[in-house]
């Protein structure tokens, strides 16, 4: 239906048209694609709008040419003069009228599209398309221990440093995609707000994966001295990027409210799920501070350390690029 009514219309109203609209959604798709990293699949579709816009403009260039070039001398030729054919009266098509058309034909198209991306996505529609970062903090202000700490990155930079399109592969679960993404300048505990922490997390329906940075003097190796009194099994020291690094086992908290019902047990505070939490130094020599890799299920399953591993090598450069391009 939409191919015949383009083709109605006038040469001279019908390729601008389709000029300006293949270029339009060519360069948004390719935007998505490079920038947003949506994938190859969105490039090839910007790729192939924009040569629709070309091959198009090639053939107005052409047009116009032609309309410019002097027509051939037609030679007198005696023949005899066929008497006029009266045709029935007609109303000529208003070419101001098909423009209008046209316009407000892609204005309907383009609404609908603008109208479809803010739809509440359900089932598959909403499969395809993770979770987008947004701020955790109320007021918008970073905390005192942020604004004293000049290098210090945000719970925004992190956030968009880990909600990355591989981490699902990352994870083990390819299948599945972001469900909930934010990113907190929260600060650490017990230390009555005077070190800045800031925090990310990306939730998935298998694993929850969390980001954090700690900007205070503890040093990997401290941390490391400091658990081996457990003598767990589960500690390992090793070195990522050029970087002092510990896996670290641990439950997490797991808070009950009871609101009167009666269906609470055990206290308000429990014992949450088993998480596998990957520490590594800011740098190569290890002088305090130090960034968390923490991942966890309900079901209490945990992906191998490769995972985390992987997770880290992706993440870290992005941090570091982040903070260059920040300034």
């Amino acid at each position: 239906m939409l191919g015949l009514l383009v083709r109605l219309l006038p040469f001279w109203i019908r390729e601008p048209l389709v000029i300006l609209v293949g270029t339009v959604f060519g360069v948004r798709i390719l935007h998505m694609a490079l920038a947003d990293g949506e994938g190859w699949a969105p490039a090839v579709i910007g790729a192939a709008f924009l040569l629709v816009a070309v091959v198009r403009v090639r053939v107005v260039v052409h047009a116009l040419r032609a309309r410019r070039r002097p027509a051939p001398p037609v030679a007198a030729v005696t023949a005899p003069v066929a008497p006029a054919v009266r045709r029935p009266p007609g109303k000529e098509p208003n070419a101001f009228a098909q423009a209008a058309l046209a316009i407000g034909l892609f204005a309907v198209i383009g609404g609908v599209l603008w109208i479809e991306g803010r739809l509440p996505e359900s089932g598959a529609t909403g499969a395809s398309r993770a979770a987008t970062c947004w701020s955790g903090d109320e007021d918008g202000k970073p905390p005192t221990a942020h604004r004293a700490t000049s290098d210090a990155v945000t719970g925004e930079d992190l956030c968009r440093a880990l909600n990355r399109p591989e981490l699902p592969e990352l994870l083990g679960t390819p299948t599945e995609t972001a469900t909930y993404a934010s990113g907190t300048d929260a600060t650490a505990p017990l230390t009555d707000g005077k070190v800045a922490r800031p925090e990310a997390r990306v939730e998935f329906d298998t694993y929850t994966v969390e980001l954090s940075a700690t900007y205070d003097e503890l040093t990997v190796a401290q941390y490391a001295n400091l658990t081996t009194y457990r003598n767990a099994p589960d500690l390992r020291k090793l070195t990522v990027l050029g970087r002092p690094a510990l896996f670290t086992s641990d439950h997490m908290m797991r808070i009950q409210f009871d609101l009167g019902s009666g269906g609470g047990s055990g206290g308000p505070v429990g014992q949450g799920p088993l998480a596998r939490t990957l520490t590594v130094a800011f740098d190569g020599e290890d002088r305090g501070g130090s960034y968390g890799f923490t991942v966890w299920s309900e079901t209490g399953a945990l992906p191998d350390d490769g995972a985390l591993l992987d997770i880290a090598e992706a993440v870290l450069p992005e941090i570091a690029r982040g903070k260059q391009d920040r300034g």
